[in-house]
Parts: structure tokens; sequence; C-alpha cells
């Protein structure tokens, strides 16, 4: 269902910036049970969009830390490679 997980991600993304702001590593978890009791089928496409923002916020970490390693600049906007 795309606009699940279209609602989901933008969710997701709003609730990780959130949650850095406010160094708060207990705000995802309080919303995803709140999601749950309404809808279970909400709450895992609302973890599976942090799992997998988390998951490419640390490989990107990975590639920026290989690029400064061997003074590459960072790619240019609109590289979608």
């Amino acid at each position: 269902m795309a606009i699940l997980d279209d609602l989901a991600d933008t969710l997701a993304r709003e609730a990780l910036e959130l949650a850095e702001q406010l160094d708060d590593d207990r705000l995802i978890d309080e919303m995803a049970r709140a999601i749950g009791e309404s809808s279970p089928t909400t709450q895992e496409a609302f973890m599976t969009a942090v799992r997998i923002r988390r998951a490419l916020g640390r490989g990107r970490a990975v590639m920026d830390r290989k690029r400064s390693t061997h003074a590459l600049p960072p790619p240019e906007q609109g590289d979608s490679a």
C-alpha cells in the first residue's frame, strides 16, 4: 500500500529528526506503541521506515568517512548513482 508507506516514512523522518533535537532515544518506541494501539499494520510500516532511515544514515556515515580519509569531495547535487 503505497500511501501507507509514504505516510509512515514522512512520520518516521519527522520523528527521527525530533528525537535527535530532543536527544530522546525513547521517542520512536513511544510513538510506535501509540500507533500500534490503533493499527499494528501502520506501526510496522512506521518501524520499517525508521529502520531503513537509520540504516541509510549509518551507510552514509561510512561513505563520508571513506571520502574524507581519501580527501575526496562530496558528490555533486543531482548525482543519483
